[in-house]
């Protein structure tokens, strides 16, 4: 029960969006799950304004990308025995006090009251802690471990301090649009602006799904770094396809609506539910297989194949900042060894004069060069050529080439590989 205040008045109660966004940062923190399925299926349940979900996801994003600097703040205040709860709360606290216009004084009384209200963390604490918390001066820049900002640096030379920068914003919504679709969302309200790759840059005016454009099928949530794998395969209208790793099949249907007859090969059969409901909803279709793509796969050769290459997802941080917290380099070690023997397994599903595209939403050498280096080592059959209809901002990587994770755009490894 919510005490009273000294007047004899009972305090506002908290803003819900903290609580929500607390809470999702607690089950992200602690490695229960990704922020992005536990954001979206908290604000599902809550129902929220489109203001508070606005706040929340602020909160939870922000804090993420800014974690290093908000530990730096916090840890000389804060004990080692403080629980992780706590830690979250008020890591939350003063990414607003710090990051967001809220005033200083309504930051430490929202997160009072919602320490208290919701039995997070001690409310004396609380109020201590963020009344006093300020920027560390020796907080890193990059918000990145240092292996990993070396990893940008070497990846992007000296354009690397404009991409980790980049990093911190929010993401913006990118949508494949048709004209229909454009013009709908146009009149709900929405703002669209052309991009690039054939992406809008889209700030909605509604949720999405509400949107007539989402569902008659007239648009489709994908990055411009995304799309450019696509485009590297060249014409596809009429050509059969393989979309390996395909995933939720975002990519078949690019590729589908591009006219091209694919077959859509993954180990997860869920993946492919998932795939059917959003090709059912664009009116389009595909084949689909479910198979380990480290073991051969028995199917006719095609002369197109894709393989967008499970990846530790370092080029996506600005829209998966919990990846920086976890990833280490011996998991970009063992996803380069998963790479290679699917990659492997892909070549043996490429016809006599085809092409087979590698990528992965990655930007580490182990992952993207090393990978095909190696690979046509052992493959004297495939050659490295130029990657096709390339318009984002990219740089040369060994035998392929990295997108340039800013303004949006995430960072994907690309190589087109056409075999002799």
């Amino acid at each position: 029960m919510t005490r009273p205040s000294p007047t004899g008045r009972r305090p506002v109660p908290p803003n819900p969006a903290r609580e929500l966004g607390v809470r999702v940062l607690m089950r992200v923190m602690a490695g229960d799950s990704f922020a992005a399925p536990a954001l979206d299926a908290a604000l599902h349940a809550a129902h929220l304004p489109a203001r508070d979900a606005g706040l929340a996801t602020h909160l939870v994003y922000g804090t993420l990308r800014h974690h290093s600097s908000l530990r730096a703040a916090l840890t000389p205040m804060l004990d080692a025995g403080t629980h992780p709860k706590v830690w979250t709360l008020l890591m939350c606290g003063t990414f607003e006090k710090l990051y967001l216009d809220t005033p200083a004084h309504a930051v430490v009384s929202e997160y009072v009251n919602l320490a208290r209200e919701a039995r997070l963390a001690p409310p004396g604490l609380v109020n201590a802690v963020l009344r006093r918390v300020e920027a560390a001066p020796d907080a890193p820049a990059s918000e990145l471990p240092d292996w990993l900002a070396s990893v940008y640096r070497t990846a992007y030379g000296p354009q690397a301090d404009a991409v980790m920068a980049s990093l911190l914003e929010p993401q913006p919504l990118w949508l494949s649009l048709s004209d229909a679709g454009v013009a709908t969302l146009e009149v709900e309200g929405s703002l669209v602006t052309p991009g690039v790759q054939g992406a809008d840059r889209v700030e909605l005016g509604r949720p999405l799904r509400e949107t007539e454009a989402y569902r008659t099928g007239q648009a489709q949530p994908i990055n411009p770094a995304s799309l450019a794998c696509v485009a590297a395969l060249g014409p596809v209208d009429g050509q059969l396809v393989l979309d390996l790793a395909g995933g939720a099949g975002i990519k078949a249907a690019m590729l589908a609506a591009r006219g091209a007859q694919v077959t859509s090969v993954d180990i997860q059969p869920g993946r492919h539910a998932a795939a059917r409901r959003n090709l059912k909803r664009l009116g389009l279709a595909a084949t689909f297989i479910t198979h380990d793509l480290t073991q051969p796969l028995d199917t006719e050769p095609a002369p197109l194949v894709l393989l967008d290459a499970p990846c530790t997802g370092t080029g996506t941080l600005r829209s998966h900042p919990e990846i920086k917290l976890r990833l280490t380099p011996d998991g970009v070690e063992q996803a380069a060894i998963l790479q290679a023997r699917m990659l492997r397994s892909a070549a043996e599903l490429v016809a006599a004069g085809g092409t087979l595209v590698y990528s992965v939403c990655s930007v580490t050498p182990q992952e993207g060069p090393d990978v095909v280096t190696t690979f046509l080592g052992e493959h004297p059959e495939f050659q490295a050529v130029d990657v096709p209809a390339l318009e984002v901002p990219h740089v040369s990587a060994g035998p392929g080439v990295l997108t340039v994770p800013l303004d949006g755009i995430d960072g994907f490894f690309i190589a087109r590989l056409q075999k002799r």
